[in-house]
């Protein structure tokens, strides 16, 4: 059993993607033997009607996707009326993880919208994932040029929200050293396993991060399924924490979500 709890659908704006077809890339999970996909859209970066980008994330779901994508809705707190955004993700959709993108939408973690959305998720039993960036700031178009989410706040920001579970997403050597340690024993955060690329990757995080508190995911189709599957097959951790990131820490969590909702 694998769950990917770091799964895009829809179109990445600036080029194609091999799988950015949703029938074709869930052929592909169930392939490399994924059981389940946490899913958000690709739409949720540059689109400003986030409603009905997560509507349409819900209905590409349930259409493509029955039994292995979980959507995974997108708030934009900057914009009107979120709060009945976020309400309609859980309440119409049944959508138990939200995922934040403070760079593409223009928050810092300090700032009031910030606080107000992670207290929300928190009062909801929700999860938020807090993706710090897509892709290489090297790779980026150059009338868009997206800086990596600014990570000093976040300690403040989990000290505040006492419950709240965090998944860092997309964690490319940015929360690291003693920022690490001190966010781990700051409250419920997680980290996911995509980019963790030096050899010997899963054994290096679980040396600063209890492996509860790992999970697996691959940041596809943005980057190849099969990097994050050679990871488990090269890494000499035990079997039952290698159970533990590739499905076990990411049921828990969703079981807390699931329970927290009714």
């Amino acid at each position: 059993m694998i769950v990917d709890v770091n799964v895009n659908l829809m179109r990445w704006p600036f080029r194609r993607l091999p799988f950015d077809d949703t029938p074709k890339l869930v052929r592909k999970l169930r392939e490399k033997g994924v059981t389940q996909a946490w899913a958000g859209s690709f739409e949720s970066l540059l689109h400003r009607d986030m409603r009905t980008v997560n509507s349409r994330l819900a209905a590409e779901c349930r259409q493509s996707g029955v039994g292995i994508l979980v959507p995974v809705g997108s708030i934009n707190p900057t914009l009107p009326d979120w709060q009945e955004d976020l309400r309609l993700c859980q309440d119409a959709h049944g959508m138990h993880v939200l995922r934040l993108h403070p760079n593409y939408h223009g928050y810092t973690l300090d700032a009031d919208v910030c606080h107000a959305v992670c207290a929300l998720a928190n009062k909801r039993g929700m999860i938020v994932q807090l993706v710090l960036k897509i892709e290489d700031e090297r790779s980026h178009h150059p009338l868009l040029r997206v800086p990596t989410v600014d990570i000093s706040a976040l300690e403040a920001l989990i000290n505040k929200h006492q419950g709240l579970r965090l998944i860092v997403m997309n964690n490319y050597g940015t929360v690291r050293g003693a920022a690490l340690d001190r966010l781990v024993k700051a409250g419920h955060v997680y980290f996911e396993t995509s980019h963790a690329e030096q050899v010997g990757a899963f054994e290096k995080l679980i040396k600063r991060v209890p492996y509860e508190r790992v999970l697996c995911g691959s940041h596809f189709p943005f980057f190849n399924l099969e990097a994050t599957l050679l990871k488990f097959q090269e890494s000499r951790i035990g079997g039952f924490i290698t159970d533990a990131i590739q499905h076990g820490n990411a049921q828990k969590l969703m079981q807390y979500a699931a329970e927290g909702s009714r």
